[in-house]
């Protein structure tokens, strides 16, 4: 079960309450080997005072000036045969090949279970002979060869974190260090597994200063998981450094990185960034949508860009968001200031992030399941006053004018990205549009559903010769009630349009692609299309009296670990392997299994009055464990708990749903993190 969630690089992640021993952090709990080289004493404890002194100086080497961008395989391949010499050579050759080197990565980096199990008579790492026949400099060579750049792992432990449990380096960092600079390694990768308790600072320092003795320029990526908050005594030590446990390719695991790393925006800078992990695009458990808000917020986060998929099959659509080289440059750009957040009320997330020549790269992420307006202004992210300001879509890859106003419908999960900025030629761009939704997207199959669609003017000037254009899935109906088209739409104006839906009788439940375009002229007779995808739910009412939300169809869910389960508790990581759901030694046959951060929505169609639930922490979590529980009704809380732990009995929860078309039910992480946050809907029931 998914206890420390995420705190590791490896694959096996189950911790066993009660048993996980003192300074042993890592899944793979391996015990230290009867003979290894003692480790320093760890340093004494330093004041608050002593730790922000040491949050200021930086390494002083020119390494890491922007993010480091590159490959590393352990998302792809963990520790399988696949991953061996033929593959890393591919991936440097599909560097070049692809345009991925052009676009500016560079490191092509191993992670575990390159080596022997042991070391040799002299204490040397040994290359495993099977994946790495000619060994690591060969490999270091050719990659090289290439114009690129080799990175290495291993651990701050007596083990690495696989559960093989290969050579770590504490004890041996000095010749570790010395052999990873014979081979010509550029980057090392340094966990956390197997750390015997001693001092993260001791430990991290020590591997610092053996690299440094090396006399080769090494990258230095700490991956402490966050446990110690490196980011506030690391700025000195490496380049870069984890700021949370490990990423799963989920959006759920996805976004719970995010939130927690977006705080730490004070603590990046040149030389010494977040690392909130590496890059899931294209490993296939997201959307395209999914993939695109991770690819554009770890940009707008100045986060290393590590691509975590097997390039040798890679889609081009995968290939496509990788290689967005506008979004590559908020990453790599040389001021070097992570993005912070504006405003997130509702999930609605505005995040700005300023960059060397004067304009603001502004994300509007929607956290939600549905589709939401999101909107701010050029004055609200910094920018100077001006008559009117170009904005540029860095995903559409074109430029509009905006008076001023900075906003879009954004597709549920999705990420709306443009770099605006105060640009006196501002008036050869067309007018930026909006484009916008009314009424519910919820359909009933064979029943007409209602719509509205807007295009609103952003712009310092009209939108000319404006039409719309709403379109669904084959055999759908989609018929106007009111004009598709005008004239002219004036600055702040729109032109709305009626439309009536309908889903064939007989459609099943479930998510089906609409789509709303516009496209329209500039007063220089300068053509624009607008595109807004949008998704239509096709529902069932829910029925009347009591039913357990464990029972009934959801509209989405998000979950920071595994699915959402239904009647069980949340367990591991796979469908269908949690518990019977048990809070404070009460038993419930029916609820929900969830895992903080969660959401998880139903269709209520304004027919339902109340939700009712026990609430709290799953016994399965030991005594750990931290949560708060929320119900929302139409993007409005209505009732929410305060923190609760595994200490506290079921908290009995009510809440007045009454005319809400959705009802989401939320579980947050208490405040602290994620760790153990097990978190159970204890007969839920829905009243309609």
């Amino acid at each position: 079960m998914r206890h420390l969630p995420t705190r590791t690089s490896r694959t096996t992640r189950r911790r066993v309450v009660g048993a996980l021993a003192t300074g042993l952090l890592c899944a793979a709990g391996v015990t230290a080997p009867a003979a290894v080289a003692a480790p320093p004493a760890p340093e004494p404890a330093t004041s608050p005072a002593a730790t922000a002194q040491e949050a200021s100086p930086t390494l002083a080497d020119g390494l890491a000036a922007t993010p480091p961008m590159g490959f590393n395989n352990w998302n792809s391949t963990h520790c399988r045969a696949e991953f061996n010499e033929s593959m890393v050579k591919g991936i440097a050759d599909l560097f070049v090949d692809k345009g991925l080197k052009a676009a500016g990565y560079q490191y092509v980096n191993l992670d575990d279970c390159w080596a022997l199990p042991q070391r040799d008579a002299n204490g040397k790492l040994v290359p495993d002979p099977v994946r790495f026949p000619h060994g690591i400099k060969a490999v270091a060579d050719y990659v090289h060869s290439k114009g690129l750049k080799l990175g290495i792992y291993t651990s701050a432990g007596t083990k690495t974190c696989s559960s093989i449990g290969f050579p770590g380096g504490l004890g041996h960092e000095y010749s570790d260090a010395q052999q990873f600079a014979d081979w010509g390694v550029d980057y090392l990768k340094y966990d956390n597994c197997n750390n015997q308790g001693v001092d993260a600072k001791q430990r991290y320092r020590t591997m610092r200063d053996a690299l440094k003795a090396t006399g080769r320029p090494i990258v230095y990526s700490i991956c402490e998981w966050g446990s110690n908050k490196p980011w506030e005594w690391a700025a000195d030590v490496g380049h870069l450094w984890r700021t949370t446990g490990d990423i799963s390719d989920s959006w759920g695991s996805m976004l719970s990185l995010m939130k927690q790393n977006l705080p730490l925006a004070p603590y990046a800078g040149p030389g010494h960034w977040n690392d909130p992990d590496m890059l899931e695009v294209g490993n296939g458990g997201m959307t395209a949508t999914e993939y695109r808000t991770h690819f554009s917020m770890w940009s707008v986060m100045a986060s290393p860009l590590l691509i975590g998929t097997d390039l040798r099959k890679a889609s081009a659509e995968t290939l496509d968001i990788l290689s967005n080289r506008e979004v590559i440059a908020v990453d790599q750009d040389p001021l070097g200031k992570q993005g912070t957040v504006l405003s997130s009320e509702g999930g609605r997330w505005v995040v700005d992030k300023e960059m060397q020549d004067g304009s603001r790269v502004v994300a509007l992420f929607n956290e939600s399941g549905s589709p939401q307006r999101i909107a701010t202004s050029a004055h609200a992210v910094g920018l100077p006053d001006a008559d009117a300001y170009t904005v540029r879509d860095l995903w559409q890859h074109q430029s509009y004018n905006t008076a001023g106003t900075v906003s879009a419908t954004v597709p549920a999960h999705g990420t709306v990205l443009v770099r605006v900025s105060a640009d006196e030629k501002w008036a050869a761009n067309p007018p930026a549009v909006e484009l916008g939704l009314g009424g519910t997207p919820f359909v009933e199959a064979g029943k007409p559903a209602a719509l509205t669609t807007s295009v609103t003017d952003l712009g310092r000037t009209p939108a000319r010769r404006v039409s719309v254009a709403l379109s669904g899935p084959a055999g759908w109906s989609v018929e106007p009630s009111s004009p598709t088209d005008t004239d002219a739409v004036p600055t702040g104006k729109a032109l709305t349009t009626s439309w009536t839906v309908t889903a064939p009788a007989g459609t099943a439940t479930g998510a089906y692609d609409l789509s709303l375009r516009a496209t329209y002229r500039s007063p220089t007779g300068t053509r624009a299309a607008s595109v807004l995808p949008l998704t239509a739910h096709v529902v069932v009412a829910p029925p009347a009296g009591a039913s357990s939300l464990g029972d009934l169809p959801w509209l989405s869910t998000t979950n920071g670990w595994g699915p959402v389960e239904r009647n069980t508790s949340n367990g591991e990581s796979a469908a269908g392997d949690g518990h019977p759901i048990s809070i404070g030694g009460v038993v419930y046959a029916k609820g929900l299994g969830v895992h903080a951060d969660s959401a998880v929505e139903y269709y209520t169609g304004g027919s339902c009055a109340r939700v009712t639930a026990h609430v709290g922490v799953d016994d399965e979590t030991g005594a750990r464990g931290t949560v708060a529980f929320e119900i929302w009704a139409d993007g409005k809380k209505v009732t929410s708990t305060g923190v609760l732990t595994n200490t506290d009995a079921a908290q009995a929860l009510s809440a007045d749903v009454s005319g809400a078309q959705v009802v989401r039910l939320v579980v947050t992480d208490g405040g602290d993190g994620v760790d153990y946050d097990h978190a159970d809907w204890g007969d839920a029931v829905l009243t309609c």
